[in-house]
């Protein structure tokens, strides 16, 4: 088995290049970071980021392509076998699971966080179906929740009501993206809108993408950019427990990713003609308006946390379902 080891300049050098064509949101808004907290973000969203583009068999989260069901099920028993081998102390197969390693050793990532992430690859991986918008919202907590609770960690936080502010920022960035790419999604077969929502609007799952049912699907996307705003409200407390530049950062982050969520309500049924994103110049003003949020909440008391919000899973992760991956550990 191929091992993959380097130097930490090597594995920065490899995650930049990752974060730079994968996401220029967040490339933006890790540039606030201090150096040693960007370093670390970087590294994790490398490590986030390969894993999707391996079950999505994607670069850079561009040009998704279809993969067979049993290729995808060894790529996923790949990830969960170099995930365990990173704690384990073993060597690891790629540049992204090396940068991932040090992450783990610098900040204490939990493992139940990275598995219940790999979690949300398995639920592309099997084609899950959501029934219901609480299935919708699982989703989003193990593809984009648990992200923000090992980002916190990155940041030196650890307190369980900052957590939930964190887990509650990616749960905003996650409906936000499914709204987003909702046709895009339906080209590669896959539906994250609820199907009870889609039969109250007699929209066929498998035909989402059709024309002809636009107006409809532009309803239940904005449906979802509604449902994203209680949690970005709410991740704005966390701003307060997080050192002044990794506040100033996330800050940025939220307010260009709801952006992205009211350009898409805006546009109504043409939020799909181009892939909707922000400017340059817009992501500088968002820069701005982050480190004046970032400055008005020091030292302010905020509520606490709305009882009704969805509220992420306190798990231990199961034994048997570890122990059905542990057999693929030497993929």
């Amino acid at each position: 088995m191929m091992t993959v080891e380097g130097s930490d300049q090597t594995l920065f050098d490899h995650a930049n290049r990752s974060i730079a064509v994968g996401s220029k949101s967040f490339a933006a808004a890790a540039r606030l970071f201090d150096p040693a907290t960007r370093r670390s973000a970087v590294m994790l969203y490398a490590w986030c980021r390969y894993c999707d583009d391996v079950i999505d068999g994607q670069v850079a989260g561009h040009a998704a392509t279809s993969v067979g069901q049993d290729e995808v099920e060894r790529r996923l028993a790949s990830l969960f076998a170099q995930t365990y081998s990173v704690y384990a102390g073993r060597p690891v197969q790629t540049p992204a699971f090396a940068a991932f390693r040090e992450v783990v050793r610098r900040h204490c990532i939990p493992e139940p966080y990275a598995l219940a992430h790999l979690s949300g690859f398995a639920m592309d991986a099997q084609n899950r179906h959501y029934h219901r918008i609480e299935d919708t919202l699982d989703y989003c907590y193990h593809v984009a929740g648990v992200v923000g609770l090992m980002m916190a960690r990155v940041m030196r936080v650890s307190d369980e009501k900052t957590l939930d502010r964190a887990c509650d920022l990616g749960m905003g960035f996650q409906l936000t993206n499914i709204a987003r790419d909702i046709i895009e999604d339906a080209g590669v077969g896959r539906c994250y809108l609820p199907q009870e929502w889609l039969q109250a609007m007699s929209i066929p799952e498998h035909d989402i993408a059709n024309p002809r049912y636009r107006d409809a699907v532009a309803i239940l996307a904005q449906r979802l950019i509604y449902m994203a705003e209680p949690f970005y409200i709410s991740a704005q407390a966390g701003l307060t427990a997080l050192p002044w530049r990794s506040a100033w950062a996330v800050a940025t982050a939220g307010g260009v990713y709801r952006a992205i969520g009211l350009k898409v309500r805006q546009r109504g049924s043409r939020a799909w003609d181009e892939r909707v994103s922000t400017s340059k110049l817009e992501k500088v003003w968002h820069i701005v308006a982050g480190l004046w949020r970032t400055v008005m909440s020091r030292g302010r008391r905020w509520p606490d946390r709305a009882a009704g919000l969805w509220q992420r899973p306190h798990h231990v992760w199961p034994t048997a379902h570890r122990a059905k991956h542990e057999a693929g550990r030497e993929v």
